[in-house]
């Protein structure tokens, strides 16, 4: 019954965006909503509608990366929750390919790259042994990356400390590096704020729970 009733919300909003949005405030209101619907989506279907009214809006606002983003980050969200790696690979080249679009319009944004790095990451986990060699130092990288462009952003600490214990776990070595990065995005987490009504929102919870990790 909550499936059927996100999906008819969302149904609801898509009405909206049949024309292009008049100004920026109407932009933000819908985009706020449909943000909303996407985190609270728990099922791929339901993540794969929000993603739909995210390349929706996309469409009609060609000059905003924060749809792509979103879309990507659903499509991160999808492959989370896939088991077979086939399709889990699928999800991961759509979010790649929302991603490429939304850094054409903004490539200069931390969030971007960092949710670059979280695809990277997924793509490890599809075989570990195999992947780790090629994609583990390209997450690195990325996360690198964004922490160079926003060092108060939380969420490329959050996702490199996360890529740490992973690794960590892998090699049966110390998570103490790791820790100590979880712990500052823990704090950059306390105190960050964004001029952007729309930036994202996600990844403390993960990060918390984490942190049970390290004594």
């Amino acid at each position: 019954m909550k499936t059927i009733t996100n999906i008819l919300k969302l149904s609801i909003v898509m009405i909206v965006t049949q024309t292009l949005f008049a100004d920026d405030g109407k932009y933000v209101e819908t985009m706020k909503k449909n943000i909303d619907l996407l985190y609270a989506s728990t099922s791929i279907s339901e993540l794969q509608a929000s993603v739909n009214m995210m390349e929706r809006i996309a469409g009609a606002e060609k000059s905003k990366w924060e749809p792509h983003y979103y879309a990507a980050f659903g499509y991160i969200l999808m492959a989370d929750k896939e088991n077979d790696g086939t399709k889990k690979d699928g999800y991961l080249d759509q979010a790649a390919a929302a991603i490429e679009a939304a850094k054409a319009i903004n490539s200069k944004e931390s969030e971007i790259v960092a949710l670059e790095g979280f695809v990277q990451m997924i793509r490890v986990s599809v075989d570990p042994a195999t992947r780790g060699p090629q994609f583990a130092p390209m997450a690195m990288q990325s996360f690198g990356k964004a922490i160079a462009m926003n060092g108060e952003n939380p969420r490329p600490h959050a996702l490199l400390a996360q890529m740490q214990f992973g690794t960590a776990r892998f090699f049966g070595s110390a998570t103490t590096e790791a820790c100590a990065t979880l712990n500052s995005a823990l704090e950059k987490y306390e105190t960050y704020k964004s001029e952007n009504p729309l930036a994202p929102r996600w990844g403390r919870e993960m990060t918390e729970g984490l942190r049970k990790q390290c004594h």
